[in-house]
């Protein structure tokens, strides 16, 4: 089994730039493109139920593969039959590569990181640089220490691909070093050439493992694109990935990954896509927020995943029409109308913005899943309005209305109306 094995299917084009509604096929289904991929971080997205996910419009759910790698471990994940089935989602399934994780949760870098991908720009080298490391990056791969308990353990590209595989989802990420803005030029060169080294070990292991259990359904692996803020850089890395060619396997779609500044984007998504085959996906890793979103399929992204949904419901906030709000507000004490008006969610549609407020002051948990119910549907069915408005030619105006409400009304006639 050779080459491209699954395909993406394109079914419209942006009249300008290089976003596109399109397909992509699994053996567990179809991903309509362009889709938000709500994140199930251990194979959950939390506080969830997978046929709460179906019933609000998700069409796949990525999991973690250094997460599940530390508990409960990819053999038992295998032994039950792979990510879907352990976690019984009736879909296709996304991993990432666990790249990020050991770089981030391990490296004594996390302040560093959170501030970058916040697009503040201002991120704290100082309290970072303090902090022990514990990452420590080679040729060959990461050894780092567990978030958990401090034991130490070793990625490489084949331990990433043998991880990826036993976890068995339809679409896995190849193994890459994670760099941030406040490392030189000089270091980000040096980076990505270890990236593409370790790219070409990733296809080597995929075919192995690919011919060795070929009584599995077959697995997509994406390249991801490294670069920082560097646009040859970043274009360089696209044509070698989407060149490369190990034992007759290609990557079979791509993930544009590493540090991004909000305001640099699109730029550089752009510059990404423009060197990408058209025949193949486009995962553009960690966004969620509106205007990211629609800059990014402008852009030729095609999937997105992010924890923001859930992580932002678990803390009180919601989605709106005109915003994001906190539902813990005094005011919504004995209020009794929806959470968020003209909503159709599960959430909206049986509960009071009361009740919710109420389950959040009282800690209970139930609090934490109506609210990411919510936020998981917002952003799943705007990003299949996006599909639909390309597909019908009006993308435009419908961009130019979901912005303009978002970012320019007040939040909170997101509930009252």
């Amino acid at each position: 089994m050779k080459g491209t094995v699954l395909t993406f299917t394109k079914i419209a084009d942006l009249p300008s730039g290089r976003g596109r509604a399109g397909i992509i096929h699994t053996p567990h289904g179809d991903v309509p493109t362009p889709a938000f991929i709500p994140v199930g971080t251990k194979a959950t997205v939390k506080t969830v139920l997978p046929e709460a996910m179906k019933q609000l419009g998700a069409s796949a759910l990525l999991a973690n593969a250094y997460h599940l790698y530390l508990q409960p471990g990819p053999e038992i994940v295998d032994k039950a039959g792979g990510l879907a089935r352990f976690m019984s989602w009736d879909g296709p399934t996304f991993t990432d590569s666990g790249g990020f994780q050991v770089l981030s949760l391990g490296s004594g870098y996390k302040k560093v990181l959170s501030g970058e991908f916040s697009g503040s720009g201002r991120a704290d080298y100082t309290v970072a640089a303090k902090k022990e490391r514990h990452a420590l990056v080679d040729d060959d791969g990461v050894t780092f220490r567990s978030h958990l308990n401090g034991a130490l353990h070793r990625f490489t590209p084949e331990k990433s691909m043998q991880i990826q595989h036993h976890l068995g989802a339809d679409i896995m990420m190849a193994f890459d070093e994670l760099t941030t803005l406040l490392n030189s030029r000089e270091y980000q060169v040096e980076s990505l050439e270890r990236t593409r080294r370790w790219a070409t070990r990733c296809l080597a292991e995929h075919e192995r493992l690919t011919r060795e259990r070929a009584d599995k359904p077959y697995q997509m692996l994406y390249g991801v694109i490294q670069g920082a803020q560097y646009e040859d850089l970043r274009r360089k890395a696209a044509r070698d990935l989407s060149a490369m060619e190990v034992a007759g396997r290609s990557f079979d779609g791509f993930g544009i990954g590493g540090a991004l500044e909000k305001e640099n984007l699109a730029t550089i998504v752009n510059w990404v896509c423009e060197e990408l085959p058209e025949e193949k996906p486009r995962h553009l890793l960690g966004l969620s927020e509106p205007d990211d979103i629609f800059a990014g399929v402008e852009a030729g992204a095609d999937t997105f995943d992010c924890v923001n949904p859930s992580r932002i419901g678990r803390n009180g906030g919601l989605y709106g029409r005109y915003g994001r709000f906190n539902l813990t507000r005094a005011e919504f004490k004995d209020d009794f109308s929806a959470p968020v008006k003209d909503c159709n969610c599960y959430t909206c549609q049986n509960f009071s913005i009361a009740y919710l407020r109420h389950l959040f002051k009282a800690k209970e948990l139930l609090g934490f899943t109506l609210a990411t119910i919510h936020n998981e549907y917002f952003t799943v069915q705007l990003v299949q309005g996006i599909r639909q408005a390309i597909i019908e030619g009006d993308y435009l105006a419908y961009r130019d209305k979901v912005l303009g409400d978002f970012y320019c009304g007040s939040p909170l006639r997101s509930h009252s109306g």
